[in-house]
């Protein structure tokens, strides 16, 4: 029988998955921040067993982020100015830089798993501005699972980059009862590897690196200003807009992980912070942008993230299906957010956009190839 309180107890209870009754957690909740409320309705035992524990935890630990985390210092935000038909003389003047007499080389570096489409989309635009695409994958994922070597497989799809590639395999290490390295240990491995890979594509001093996943995209007028100009910091993060599913949700201007680089000696493969600077609006960042379903629970299962799924039912097919239509969280989790303002904001399914404007050209010229990118095109193919 439902319980008949009403308050906003029960809607708590609810949205942090406890059953009604006395719950420790949500006591701990009342006590330290609502005292007006009566959390004796929601009920959670630690008897309930390690499995309902960490769930709730999670929950609870990413909804208080803001008692017990700090941001990271803001970024330094550059104006980024372009428009087309503008000279690049000017633009260079506009952001405070000077034209070189001519361009830097630019070397795109990427650690690929399963993203075909979206790699697709990523060469075709920085293809007239990239002198190498030095890409790596793997054969296990970064959980030790073991993969196809998916790009290897459909080199004939990105033909028309070919004098252009630089291929490398890293050897991963399949997981095991009596192995399960670390996803992050073995990400860094990779990043290690790529160092290397680099120098095998003929990298130099003062050339132009891109450092980002394969989802992360910069625009191609992003790296023309960037090769073209003097007077460029030597590392640079950009600023894109985020994506989750397709450029139907679109989320905020939240991502900074992609970074260019003026390369040097020093210079490290990394997807990490490594400058106070950043570059406003430099392209896309499309997470879980994929074609088919298997795709989706491959990288659930696949990346350093894999703990997130908590439960068995995240996997199926179903279940994505609905919330990828929703623009809800494939982990049902809290967002992310450092203060209670924009956690709140944040909560529940992203808002739809219906404008198909201002995204990479290739995704336009043949949208209905990416029909399931563009508004409308929510539903996927199981496989």
């Amino acid at each position: 029988m439902p319980h008949q309180n009403t308050g906003p107890e029960i809607w708590l209870c609810q949205y942090f998955q406890l059953p009604l009754k006395g719950s420790i957690w949500m006591k701990l909740f009342a006590w330290n921040c609502m005292p007006n409320l009566n959390f004796g309705t929601c009920d959670y035992h630690l008897s309930d067993g390690p499995k309902a524990f960490p769930p709730y935890l999670q929950t609870i630990s990413y909804f208080f982020r803001p008692l017990w985390d700090k941001p990271p210092p803001p970024f330094e935000h550059l104006p980024h100015y372009y428009a087309e038909n503008v000279s690049m003389d000017n633009l260079c003047r506009l952001h405070g830089w000077t034209l070189r007499p001519e361009p830097r080389r630019v070397f795109d570096g990427i650690i690929f798993s399963n993203e075909l489409d979206l790699l697709e989309i990523r060469w075709h635009e920085l293809y007239p501005y990239v002198t190498k695409f030095v890409i790596l994958e793997a054969n296990t994922t970064f959980t030790g699972l073991p993969k196809p070597l998916y790009f290897s497989d459909h080199q004939e799809r990105f033909a028309f980059a070919e004098d252009k590639i630089v291929h490398g395999v890293f050897p991963g290490r399949i997981a095991s009862p009596e192995f399960h390295e670390d996803p992050f240990k073995l990400e860094g491995q990779q990043r290690i590897a790529m160092n290397r890979l680099l120098h095998a594509a003929g990298i130099f001093e003062d050339d132009l690196l891109i450092m980002s996943d394969t989802d992360e995209i910069p625009s191609h007028h992003t790296i023309k200003l960037l090769q073209w100009c003097d007077g460029v910091p030597p590392a640079l993060h950009l600023e894109l807009r985020h994506y989750m599913y397709s450029f139907e949700f679109p989320v905020d201007y939240s991502s900074w992980r992609a970074t260019v680089h003026i390369y040097n000696r020093w210079t490290k493969y990394r997807h990490s912070r490594q400058t106070d600077v950043i570059l406003s609006d430099a392209g896309w960042h499309c997470s879980f942008c994929f074609r088919h379903l298997q795709d989706f629970v491959f990288k659930m299962t696949g990346y350093s993230h894999a703990d997130r799924v908590r439960r068995k039912n995240f996997l199926k097919y179903s279940r994505i299906q609905k919330l990828i239509c929703e623009g809800a969280d494939l982990y049902d989790m809290l967002p992310e957010e450092y203060s209670f303002q924009e956690l709140i904001k944040k909560m529940g399914s992203i808002p739809r956009s219906a404008s198909a404007v201002h995204l990479p050209t290739y995704v336009i010229e043949n949208a209905d190839k990416f029909r399931f990118l563009l508004p409308g095109g929510c539903q996927r193919s199981p496989r």
